[in-house]
């Protein structure tokens, strides 16, 4: 049975906080989403022709920039943006070899064609590394040889997939939850998921989607430091670029006056970087950094709640490309925060949730679960069985996940 600690840690009102988005046009968002969009597709595909999702993770994905011309009224990639594909996956169930390099190339290729609509073909190259080398546990002894895990990624038949009979966490690690939100953490994926809204960009085609906001928090002072790329062949000037940026400054400016945020002092800063003196600006072909040698990889980006916040509980773990079954670094941080935002609905407080898992133990028996909650002792019962209840609703992130009813970059 799961050990659940309680205590009082915690810093929900601290004076200073830091929170940081990288939109969906980040190398490393974009390393997220293909990572998470091959895992899905694979599952997707394995479940509807096999009956179960099999064995796979593609969460050590690399994204590698190319090069770009670009000059105002014009921008086009000039050397290919690379991707690696880094995991294990099984290539094949009983005797039918299962089509990973079609899976592969058509999910990446379609993935970064509907982000960035000027891309071709040519313009990008994947290098294809999927290995299926089983884990720690395969023994090539002559006592062994029916082991399952010798067929960890060749399954022989559904037997071989022990899960569906005794599910168990993967690996011994964490994940981390909190509700609510804060102002700041709420403020800075408004603006940015408000930037990225189609009928916004259809009206600025102009606008690239490589948005990276840093905000800071002293108190009732908020700073906001917006790296806002623009497109070159929709900006024909250096004066219709820095238009461009007052046409953002203004959206902002209404956004945070129509959400209740007179009592704060937003300051607004916008691509500091830039040298209007020589023409240095955040001008691009695609509307990303990853057209002129930027770098992307899964795990160096937002949290499943959109954001980086180093001032609350973060997993290290790349969530996105994980096995969505069975990897307690996708699941726990789902289940985290589910069971913490369930918490806050019924208790009003702000808390945070870790789930500790051991390899090998049930996945809905987690080994620890610690739960830092001021005034936790009025309502530890309600807690607890907030827990019990949310533990045994583990097994059905699965679907949520491939539906995609769950967000994690």
């Amino acid at each position: 049975m799961s050990k659940i600690i309680f205590s009082n840690n915690h810093k929900s009102d601290s004076e200073v906080e830091v929170v940081e988005r990288k939109g969906k046009g980040h190398p490393d968002t974009i390393a997220d989403a293909l990572a998470e969009s091959l895992s899905r597709e694979y599952s997707i595909y394995t479940k509807e022709k096999y009956g179960a999702v099999l064995h796979h993770n593609f969460d050590k994905l690399g994204i590698l920039g190319g090069k770009s011309h670009v000059e105002f009224g014009k921008g086009y990639i000039t050397k290919p943006i690379r991707v690696i594909v880094n995991g294990r996956a099984s290539d094949r169930f009983g005797k039918e070899k299962i089509p990973l390099d079609s899976i592969v190339n058509k999910t990446i290729l379609g993935h970064l064609t509907n982000l960035f609509p000027s891309l071709t073909k040519k313009d990008v190259k994947i290098f294809n590394f999927i290995s299926t080398a089983s884990s720690p546990g395969h023994n090539s002894g002559k006592d062994t040889k029916n082991s399952p895990r010798n067929y960890w990624f060749k399954p022989r038949s559904l037997g071989d997939l022990k899960e569906l009979t005794f599910l168990v966490s993967n690996d011994t690690s964490l994940g981390c939850g909190y509700a609510p939100s804060s102002i700041l953490e709420r403020i800075v994926l408004l603006i940015e998921q408000e930037l990225s809204k189609e009928l916004f960009r259809r009206r600025n085609k102009w606008l690239g989607s490589d948005i990276k906001i840093m905000g800071v928090r002293q108190n009732k002072n908020i700073f906001l430091t917006m790296c806002i790329p623009q497109i070159a062949n929709f900006v024909d000037s250096l004066d219709e670029y820095r238009k461009n940026l007052k046409k953002i400054e203004n959206k902002i400016n209404s956004l945070t006056s129509s959400h209740g945020l007179a009592q704060y002092n937003i300051v607004l800063n916008f691509n500091t970087r830039d040298k209007y003196d020589i023409n240095e600006l955040y001008l691009t072909a695609i509307g990303s950094s990853i057209e002129s040698g930027d770098e992307g990889l899964v795990g160096r980006g937002n949290r499943i709640n959109g954001l980086i916040t180093p001032f609350k509980p973060m997993s290290m773990e790349g969530v996105s490309g994980k096995n969505p079954v069975y990897h307690v670094g996708k699941i726990y941080n789902i289940a985290a925060f589910k069971m913490a935002g369930k918490i806050f609905k019924k208790t009003n407080q702000y808390n945070e949730v870790l789930l500790i898992s051991q390899s090998g133990r049930s996945l809905i028996d987690p080994w620890i679960i610690l739960v830092h909650m001021k005034d936790y002792k009025k309502y530890k019962k309600m807690v607890e069985d907030v827990i019990k209840t949310e533990i045994k609703k583990i097994p059905h992130i699965t679907d949520e996940i491939l539906s995609q009813k769950v967000n994690l970059y």
